[in-house]
């Protein structure tokens, strides 16, 4: 009951409805290997039954159902999902994630497999993936890479779950929030987070969908995990699954072939540790058109070569120095902002806390008439359950002599107190008004209020507003 134990410990439904379900894409179709035969050469209907496939094992993992399913082994890496008439609705946890795994599942360990490979140790891995996908139900097409704090672990892993979705039906969607999109190993995709109880899950949902993979650079996207805080470089990745997600249906969803490699080697024995992360992020002005950054070095070892610099999880630019300057902005729109340092091993930090600058309305980048006003959102503790933060609101090219700053929460958040302005709140709306003391502001001038509060959430967009 490997994936029961896992599972088990969802604190909401895993996925809910999506508008619609991801359509294919003709250029990342791989021709069909040759047909498999018409019997199965080994079988399981057991729940949690497995099957050897030579550096491989196939898993049964049915884990939220008692309906029948059957797994069929058809040779090589190829297998089917014989038997399957799944019923469940989608805004719960799925019935079943039946895969082929590589590394240690639950204490499970196939032979060869290269695993654990410490994060910044990794130099390299790839997989290649050809699936047979039906018309009907309700499921995903999905790897499932698990890490860990420790090379092994006999239950739950306590780092990070990383999905890469090759494909979806039937109005499924990614645990947790779509916070931004990344063109990571040549592909682009939507990026979804969420915290567990124990362990994160970050989740690539390939933009119009396919059947296959071939030669994936896994690794350029759990580098990219790195670079947003979602995986820590320290961790182990001790596992890899590739298979299907069913609520709904799901008999002749099939796997043709499969491989996956993973090996050491990124910096030949040299320099792995991380620089440590900026900190300091701040806003320190705005156009119409671009944002100004700058935040406080970090340090290394070895020695900090340059940053990059992130806006909504994308990279915009690096830098060598410790300020930056994000241009081609839209007027009056929220941009939000994270710094990591990097090194000559090439070695990135955690990103930084994350940052909002709002451009001005118009005007070459003038503030509106009378003056206008920007905030930056900047979470200085977080702890799952709860955390503080603060607010910087910096005044544009003219004196102000008041300001609010509004936003609206997406996960949740209540705000317990705070200090340094009156902050009110109603459900996901909040809005934070000055302080006798501090209302008043010189050109560019700033000051800043903060927080405490529950749940755990995105960066919200702020909308200042200035008098």
């Amino acid at each position: 009951m490997k994936r029961l134990l896992a599972r088990a410990r969802l604190p909401r439904p895993r996925l809910r409805p999506a508008a619609a379900a991801l359509t294919a894409v003709a250029a990342l179709l791989l021709p069909v290997t040759a047909a498999q035969s018409a019997h199965a050469a080994t079988s399981t209907c057991d729940p949690q039954g497995t099957i050897s496939a030579g550096d491989y094992t196939i898993q049964a993992n049915e884990w939220n159902s008692t309906a029948q399913q059957c797994v069929g082994y058809n040779g090589g890496t190829a297998w089917s999902l014989d038997t399957a008439n799944f019923n469940l609705p989608t805004n719960g946890a799925p019935a079943t994630y039946p895969s082929i795994f590589k590394g240690c599942h639950w204490g499970d360990c196939t032979p060869n497999s290269g695993l654990p490979i410490q994060i910044s140790q990794l130099g390299s891995a790839t997989s290649s993936w050809s699936t047979t996908q039906v018309g009907s139900g309700a499921y995903d097409v999905a790897y499932d890479l698990w890490i860990n704090s420790t090379p092994t672990t006999k239950g739950q892993p306590d780092g990070t779950e990383i999905m890469i979705w090759l494909n979806s039906r039937g109005g499924v969607q990614p645990f947790g929030g779509k916070t931004g999109t990344s063109s990571a190993a040549g592909h682009n995709w939507d990026v979804w987070t969420g915290n567990q109880t124990s362990w994160k899950i970050i989740s690539y949902v390939l933009q119009g969908g396919g059947t296959s993979f071939s030669n994936l650079d896994v690794k350029a996207l759990i580098n990219d995990a790195v670079s947003r805080g979602s995986v820590n470089p320290s961790h182990y990745l001790i596992d890899a699954e590739a298979g299907f997600e069913v609520w709904q249906g799901g008999q002749g969803l099939a796997t043709n072939s499969f491989s996956f490699s993973a090996s050491t080697g990124g910096n030949s024995g040299g320099d792995t540790q991380a620089p440590t992360v900026p900190g300091g992020l701040t806003v320190t002005g705005t156009t119409a058109s671009s944002a100004s950054l700058s935040w406080s070095p970090a340090s290394d070892n070895v020695g900090v070569t340059g940053y990059n610099v992130y806006r909504g999880g994308q990279l915009a630019g690096s830098a060598t120095g410790t300020s930056f300057t994000d241009t081609g902005l839209s007027a009056s729109t929220a941009y939000t902002y994270t710094v990591a340092a990097r090194d000559a091993a090439g070695n990135v930090s955690a990103p930084s806390a994350a940052v909002t600058a709002t451009t001005a309305s118009s005007g070459g980048g003038n503030p509106p008439p009378g003056g206008g006003c920007s905030a930056a959102y900047a979470v200085s503790n977080d702890w799952g359950s709860g955390f503080t933060a603060n607010v910087t609101v910096t005044s544009g090219s003219s004196a102000i002599h008041g300001w609010t700053v509004s936003w609206t929460y997406g996960g949740g958040q209540k705000i317990t107190n705070a200090w340094n302005a009156t902050v009110t709140q109603s459900g996901a709306s909040v809005t934070a008004a000055n302080a006798s003391y501090n209302g008043s502001l010189g050109a560019s001038a700033s000051t800043s209020f903060g927080f405490q509060g529950t749940g755990s959430g995105p960066v919200p967009t702020l909308t200042c507003t200035a008098s």
